[in-house]
């Protein structure tokens, strides 16, 4: 459990919590506890507030088109600022967040400056023309070049455009995160 990655870390030497009852057995986590864990956990990886978040979660839920799990992580995949870091222009989500915002990326050649714009298939995401020049994306086709992008991308390296081919894919999402309980957390 080497969370500090030196061989005095605290946590190396002294496994358990400090205190007096440290070394006391703990319990574990309650249902509430693991559902609030959950669904902190993807809240904080795609970076949103609580009343968004639970906008979601909500409209998810009263759908019918398909599985609630599946929505949640659609309607958090097909946010534009999600799509700005799947396609590999920006290293964080925060940091996609943030283009979007300050204006650089364009969506169908139109300036977006709302993070959680739903993209579509068929829509393209580029980068505005005079950001291009900017010190933020002056190593973005080294690192373009690397990159390989999801499958629902499709992505032109020289041109820096991505295209939505397809519905995100959820799969790979499900093992991360257990939408479940964050949908039983919520229908509570």
């Amino acid at each position: 459990m080497s969370v500090c990655g030196r061989g005095k870390c605290a946590l190396k030497r002294k496994p358990y919590p400090p205190g007096i009852h440290g070394k006391a057995k703990r319990r574990g986590l309650s249902e509430f506890g693991t559902q609030l864990q959950e669904k902190q956990k993807l809240k904080l990886s795609y970076g949103l507030r609580e009343r968004q978040f639970k906008n979601y979660l909500l409209s998810a839920i009263k759908q019918k088109t398909m599985n609630t799990a599946d929505a949640v992580l659609y309607y958090l995949e097909s946010r534009i600022d999600n799509f700005v870091f799947r396609a590999g222009f920006a290293s964080t989500r925060a940091f996609a967040r943030q283009l979007v915002s300050h204006g650089h990326i364009l969506l169908n050649g139109k300036r977006v400056t709302i993070p959680s714009y739903r993209v579509k298939i068929g829509d393209e995401v580029s980068i505005r023309e005079g950001s291009k020049s900017k010190n933020v994306f002056k190593d973005l086709n080294s690192s373009l070049k690397k990159y390989e992008a999801p499958v629902w991308i499709s992505l032109d390296k020289e041109k820096i455009t991505g295209r939505v081919a397809g519905l995100p894919q959820t799969e790979d999402l499900k093992s991360i995160y257990n939408i479940n309980t964050i949908v039983e957390f919520y229908s509570r």
